[in-house]
């Protein structure tokens, strides 16, 4: 048996557009219901949710087969984290608030084996498929997408050396955080969030470093795919839920006499 191509990562390698969507409600279940909605990677978030390994495992179970690539985000840039998820089948990661060139290099080492990393070896995992996929260790390196997220001022000013740090597949803004880190709290499309991420995230497109983000406006979403960001989340289950559900209670009411 062989790795499987792990489509997201080869499309961000040839700057093809990607589009995403959020899953947080920690269930396997509602993974299951967007497994086959077509999105080309679904991010399952264990920093902002009450997520484990051992949930994280069943939605990975879940979308496995559906076309999408599970991508996970650990709550920390943690090693230990980190191994664990990768054992159990994430075909990437997004690690979220890194800050500094060393920190990225963290975080690319707990993805390699030694002599280049120090993630720990286990023979039978479910990314290898319980030791039957020969060609696992000779591969994984290449499959395996490492996205680093920037959060704040600082580390946007650091991103052209963050993103050059062999290994990251590509650079993450968060627009949430980044609005809080410049005094506007709750305001991730406000100009002065977007005036501060879109120089640097063209100066990482023009070194064909890929961009991507996360936006709960499907028009914004489409408007930075059309800029030159190359893997963007339009939308979350929470998000969907909630609007949803508010809209039609809202309907309803508008509509009884």
């Amino acid at each position: 048996m062989k790795l499987e191509t792990n489509q997201f990562t080869q499309a961000l390698k040839k700057s093809e557009k990607q589009v995403g969507f959020w899953l947080s409600l920690r269930n396997n279940l509602a993974a299951e219901v967007v497994r086959t909605s077509g999105y080309d990677w679904l991010l399952i978030d264990m920093e902002h949710t009450p997520n484990d390994v051992s949930t994280v495992l069943t939605q990975l179970q879940a979308v496995a087969g559906g076309g999408s690539t599970a991508i996970v985000r650990p709550p920390w840039n943690d090693t230990v984290m980190i191994k664990r998820l990768l054992d159990i089948g994430a075909q990437g990661l997004l690690l979220p608030m890194i800050q500094s060139v060393e920190e990225a290099e963290k975080a690319v080492a707990a993805t390699r084996y030694p002599p280049r990393g120090v993630r720990g070896v286990t023979g039978t995992s479910r990314a290898n498929s319980f030791g039957r996929v020969k060609d696992y260790y000779d591969r994984i390196e290449d499959e395996t997408a490492v996205l680093i997220q920037l959060e704040t001022r600082s580390a946007i000013e650091q991103a052209i050396p963050i993103a050059s740090v062999d290994g990251v597949t590509g650079v993450f803004f968060g627009p949430a955080d980044i609005a809080a880190d410049i005094g506007k709290l709750g305001q991730p499309l406000c100009d002065e969030v977007w005036e501060l991420i879109m120089p640097a995230a063209k100066a990482l497109m023009a070194k064909g470093i890929p961009v991507g983000t996360l936006v709960g406006d499907a028009n914004f979403a489409a408007k930075l795919l059309n800029e030159g960001f190359t893997f963007v989340a339009c939308g979350s289950d929470l998000g969907v839920l909630a609007n949803g559900a508010d809209q039609l209670l809202s309907t309803v009411k508008e509509k009884m006499s």
